[in-house]
């Protein structure tokens, strides 16, 4: 017989302590290694906590509710088998390995017993590029019991740069989840465990799922109606703190006061809100569901409380709200509020308007345009690109024929591959050109071609085609989204004929290359003089940093890309 602490684990970095939100298993009863034993919670994040051994709970040491510093003993289970104590020295790593990389590797071994048939692969958050040490679990592709199999999709990975997903490293049961959606975490920090050979016993824990929804009716929370219009005076008792017991003596964890205190909600519609925990508590979830259903009565009935308001109570705040009074008519006058749909921005669009709002506070934003003649560019793809096609297995498209024409143009123009670091100008030597890329309707990322001044137009046209691939399939590594020197986004391939694109930082200039149509242009012919032809046109606008170039620079620049794109021989063979 060996008695086994189990204490508070370390939850991160920042974390140093927590609260005991509720106890799975009570004294004299059984539990199993690794089985969940306790439920802690932060203001983060709630999680399980498993069993560090298999044993009968001897005794609880901190009660519900009560919160406390990471290292205390929270219980003691009595063991009943010799090797029981070596399991204890080795389970308190794996609780701290959820969160801190350095200690995973002690838990490879540690959940064995459970899975019976095969061992335990841990998954860890990759490194993906030199510069980043940590990343963010954006999403769960996976969910413990679920069978998956090697370099299958399991979970989405973020960084500031780029969204990918990463492949399971073995074929095998999902056995748990570490790091839950939202958190941000070192490299090498063990994220999930897969069970390898073992069946879907994991999927038990799937059956707290089952309650959760059942306890989801509709009529329920559609009852704090009567607590929305307190919340036109909320604001004021709202910002007392949620105390951790309710008045019905439910428990209330810290993640779940954080958000109710957050969003402005009193202890009355906290203790409205039905819950789908254990023993009616309320997580994480039924908070949200509730904020989610109380923003939708706000937006659609919002006609009808409308009515009410001529009556004699709102007509005193109406004189005193001179702002009041425009809405009111809009709402009773039409169903316009109620058409209206709000979208929280996701990651990548924030990520993406950050930046551009850096860049245009950054460099002054000047744009020159040119025309140019493209026909022999279109004569040379039409005549090649069914045979490039089946001899290089990529498709030829104008853009290689871009890169090649900007390579050209910097080499002779080294101010406009170059980059601002307060008052000195740093020129690049290295051509390497990132491309926009349209993810839908997402967003864009910019991969960057290495080196472009080194490939010819076959190198570019693989170049290309791989990067567009793996970026439209979240398959990029944050490394190839970085060190770009100058970039091209080719506006012509959505139809525009022509853009004034926002650099991107820290270069200092940007190339938006139009839609290619056929016009009427006067040209030059030898013999007979000035005539009229249809021809293949577009037009390139350059985007600059007037910190640096000036226009004379600029339509230098422009200029020296139209020579070379005008100057391609229409009987070259590729």
């Amino acid at each position: 017989m060996a008695r086994v602490e189990v204490v508070m684990p370390k939850m991160g970095e920042s974390i140093t302590e927590g609260t005991v939100v509720a106890w799975l298993k009570q004294p004299g009863e059984r539990v199993e290694a690794d089985e969940p034993l306790l439920e802690i919670g932060t203001d983060k994040v709630d999680t399980e906590v498993p069993s560090p051994a298999s044993g009968v709970l001897q005794e609880i040491l901190v009660p519900e509710g009560e919160t406390v510093a990471v290292g205390t003993v929270l219980a003691v289970i009595e063991t009943e088998a010799e090797a029981a104590p070596e399991a204890a020295p080795t389970t308190p790593a794996p609780e701290a390995a959820a969160a801190e990389a350095p200690e995973a590797p002690p838990a490879q071994t540690t959940p064995s017993p459970e899975a019976g048939e095969g061992e335990i692969v841990e998954v860890v958050m990759p490194k993906m590029g030199e510069s980043i040490t940590e990343g963010t679990v954006v999403a769960w592709l996976k969910q413990p019991g679920e069978r998956v199999e090697a370099d299958e999709p399991l979970l989405e990975i973020g960084t500031d740069k780029v969204d990918t997903e990463v492949p399971s490293p073995a074929s095998g049961v999902l056995q748990e989840i570490l790091v839950p959606e939202g958190e941000t975490v070192a490299v090498g920090t063990v994220l999930a465990r897969i069970a390898t050979g073992a069946p879907a016993a994991t999927t038990p824990r799937e059956a707290p799922t089952a309650p959760t929804r059942a306890p989801q009716p509709t009529p329920e929370p559609a009852a704090p109606p009567q607590p929305t219009p307190s919340g036109d005076g909320a604001p004021a008792t709202a910002r007392a703190p949620i105390p951790r017991r309710g008045p019905d003596g439910r428990f209330y964890s810290p993640l779940v006061r954080s958000i109710a205190e957050k969003e402005g909600l009193t202890l009355e519609e906290l203790a409205s809100i039905p819950g789908s925990g254990r023993g009616g508590r309320v997580t994480k979830r039924d908070v949200l569901q509730y904020l989610e259903q109380r923003r939708q009565r706000v937006q659609q009935p919002a006609a009808r409380p409308a009515e009410p308001r001529p009556a004699a109570p709102p007509r005193p705040p109406a004189p005193e709200r001179p702002a009041a009074p425009p809405p009111t008519p809009q709402v009773a006058a039409g169903t316009y509020e109620g058409r209206v749909e709000i979208i929280e921005m996701d990651r990548m669009r924030q990520l993406i308007a950050e930046h551009m709002v850096r860049s245009k506070h950054t460099s002054p934003h000047v744009t020159s345009f040119a025309e140019v003649d493209v026909t022999n560019l279109v004569r040379v793809r039409e005549r090649n690109k069914e045979r490039f096609e089946q001899r290089e297995g990529v498709r030829l498209t104008y853009l290689p024929f871009f890169v090649q024409a900007v390579v050209e143009a910097l080499k002779e123009h080294p101010w406009l591959n170059a980059s601002v670091e307060g008052t000195r100008i740093i020129v690049k030597k290295d051509y390497h050109i990132g491309l926009a890329v349209a993810l839908g309707r997402t967003g864009l990322v910019v991969p960057v071609i290495r080196n472009a001044g080194q490939k010819n137009l076959v190198g570019l046209a693989h170049a290309i085609a791989d990067l567009v691939h793996r970026a439209r399939n979240k398959q990029l590594q944050p490394d190839e989204l970085q060190g770009g020197t100058f970039t091209i986004t080719n506006v012509g391939s959505l139809g525009s004929l022509m853009g004034t694109p926002i650099i991107n930082q820290p270069q200092v200039a940007i190339l938006a290359t139009g839609a290619i149509k056929k016009r009427p242009v006067v040209i030059e012919h030898p013999e007979l003089g000035d005539v009229i032809a249809i021809r293949h046109m577009m037009y390139l606008s350059l985007s600059y940093d007037h910190r640096i170039i000036d226009g004379a620079m600029a339509a230098s620049f422009l200029r020296k890309v139209t020579e070379v794109l005008e100057s391609i021989d229409p009987a070259m063979e590729l």
